[in-house]
């Protein structure tokens, strides 16, 4: 039983916000644990030394990678999605540790610079973190997550050099909340979800890897709490709520029992979810929608499976090529897919082609993506454009996945389509590699795969009757449809405002998008941001929208929704949303269908 008052109980209540990053409510003693502060030597060395020099930096590379592997061997503990969160982010930091472009710049940084390891290591990380920065790309937040995972991996090579003591959660009483400055990748790692009741920090976003790292560990977790910090008394009482993204220092008791109030609710909650995994997607009156899943990476799937998802609608197959110095051949792409294909047992898997451009950095890529030639990467070269200007890619990646194909049911989608020609030119490369592979007698599916398209530009909205000539199946993909519609980066500022998928501009190519579909009686999925969103789901169905893909941990509070609805009343939602004049008067229509679907039942079907 928590005491109402602990240490600081003569201190006010104090209340403070930040990016909620995992939902849930934590209440327990608050406690700091602060990075020790890394000191590091800037002396150059004598051409006699280089070779001591070397030495030392090996040693620290190993030492490194034996450290990173022993954390890899820690997710074993965790549920099986949460190992699928973090796995990727470690072997990436592996990666880096070996053959990289990072360690090749240090040594040569200690060869011909006469650098010391140390001074070499700050150097070269620092000069690669602000060489990815300064890349000419529409995404702001993809930038800073890739600069912090080089400097992330500087910080543990020097630590290492210089044996310097690294963070320690050891000695907190359990079912304290955790109170830091600033948490690294590698720092979430070792957090153990049992010994903590929610986590804080000053510094951080929604959208780093720390934050995917918290929410794949479950605790409550608010980052970027500004002055937080400078309040916390030891010990006293904190409560953290992860879905408001408030934090409540030294509670009244009114607070207080308002937050054990909100955590039986939500408890309630997440075991009524659970229930309905195994049923119907389904509104009211029995309007049928499919749910799947997004997948990242391969790490997911066990997740995907706990969600009750029903097969995969957006494969993004870059994975396969970052972090690594060569392109992935057919065979290696053939067995990732294969192995994919099979964990889903039947259930249908899209797999979009490789979405890459001069908006990105990856090594593999180098002769083909023109890096820092485009004034604006984001209208360049990029998506189905760079794959027909270099048709070896696109050809061995469709081989690879028509091969897949024999073990289950397959879709090829192709990114950033604006013009009927682009699906023409696939189309065609698609069936010359298939009747190539039938001449081998490769194994592969009777049928050829259908063959769609992600809709992700007011080009191919307004051109969608003529794009259905010749695709099989549409995507919506809202996250760019909003940027190039509104003409708004999604990392910009949330109090900007600029970037809204509910603008009523991007709902009417929505409605028009799903309007052709039914026309010329193709499938039409909806796999942005937007549809994990459970309060937009009465606006999506009367759009037209009877597919949802989304990220797995999603898919049972949308499904809770759609469960709630008429198609009535969500027709009605949608009508009201394209006659509004802006995506906060998008907002209260929705708000206010909540509260009515609230007041009519309490209770919704199960």
């Amino acid at each position: 039983m928590i005491n109402a008052r602990q240490s600081g109980s003569n201190c006010e209540e104090q209340r403070f916000s930040g990016h909620p990053v995992v939902p849930g409510i934590g209440i327990g003693p608050v406690h700091e644990a602060a990075e020790p502060a890394l000191t590091v030597s800037h002396k150059k060395i004598s051409a006699s030394n280089v070779s001591a020099e070397l030495a030392r930096l090996e040693e620290a590379l190993a030492r490194s990678r034996h450290q990173l592997t022993k954390l890899r061997a820690r997710l074993a503990g965790l549920p099986e999605h949460s190992q699928a969160e973090i796995s990727p982010l470690i072997e990436a930091y592996l990666h880096m540790l070996g053959q990289s472009r990072l360690t090749r710049g240090i040594r040569l940084r200690v060869q011909d610079g006469l650098q010391g390891a140390e001074a070499a290591v700050q150097a070269e990380a620092d000069a690669q973190a602000e060489h990815i920065l300064n890349l000419p790309e529409t995404d702001r937040a993809g930038r800073m997550r890739r600069a912090e995972e080089v400097r992330e991996i500087g910080r543990r090579v020097l630590r290492n050099l210089t044996h310097q003591p690294f963070r320690s959660f050891a000695g907190l009483a359990p079912g304290s909340i955790l109170a830091a400055s600033e948490l690294r990748p590698a720092d979430a790692a070792l957090i153990q979800p049992s010994n903590f009741a929610g986590i804080i920090t000053e510094e951080g976003g929604a959208d780093g890897h720390t934050a995917v790292m918290m929410r794949a560990l479950g605790l409550p977790t608010v980052l970027g709490a500004t002055g937080v910090l400078a309040a916390v008394i030891p010990g006293a009482l904190a409560i953290i709520d992860g879905t408001a993204g408030e934090i409540i220092l030294n509670p009244t008791e009114a607070s207080l029992e308002a937050a054990k109030t909100r955590l039986s609710a939500m408890l309630r909650t997440r075991r009524a979810l659970a229930r309905l995994q195994r049923l119907a997607a389904e509104t009211r009156d029995g309007v049928a929608v499919e749910l799947q899943a997004n997948l990242e990476l391969p790490f997911e799937l066990p997740m995907i499976a706990e969600s009750g998802a029903h097969g995969i609608g957006l494969l993004r197959s870059e994975f396969m090529f970052m972090n690594r110095e060569t392109l992935p051949d057919e065979d290696t792409q053939t067995e990732i897919y294969r192995g994919i294909v099979e964990a889903m047992d039947g259930d249908p898997v899209t797999i979009r082609v490789l979405d890459w451009g001069s908006d990105k950095e990856v090594e593999a890529l180098s002769g083909y993506v023109p890096l820092n030639i485009e004034p604006n990467p984001a209208l360049g070269l990029r998506g189905i454009r760079l794959l027909l200007r270099h048709p070896a890619l696109l050809e061995t990646q469709f081989a690879a996945i028509l091969r897949a194909g024999s073990t289950g049911p397959v879709r090829i989608m192709l990114p950033m389509v604006t013009l009927a020609a682009e699906l023409r030119e696939s189309r065609e490369i698609l069936e010359r590699v298939w009747r190539r592979l039938r001449r081998k007698n490769l194994r592969m599916a009777a049928q050829r795969p259908p063959l769609g398209i992600m809709l992700e530009t007011p080009a191919a909205a307004l051109s969608v009757r003529q794009l259905a000539r010749h695709a099989d199946f549409f995507a919506i993909g809202t996250n760019d449809l909003t940027m190039y519609t509104l003409a708004a980066d999604r990392g910009l500022p949330v109090g900007s405002k600029l970037y809204d998928p509910l603008e009523p501009a991007v709902l009417s190519l929505i409605g028009l998008i799903a309007q052709a579909a039914a026309a010329a009686n193709i499938p039409v999925s909806l796999c942005g941001e937007l549809a994990s969103r459970e309060q937009a789901a009465p606006l999506l169905l009367g759009l037209g929208i009877r597919q949802f893909s989304m990220h797995g941990n999603a898919i049972l509070r949308v499904k809770r929704a759609i469960r709630a609805l008429n198609m009535a009343q969500c027709e009605a939602v949608a009508t009201a949303a394209l006659a509004a004049d802006s995506a906060d008067a998008v907002r209260e229509i929705l708000e206010a269908d909540r509260q009515r679907l609230t007041r009519a039942s309490a209770q919704p079907r199960m």
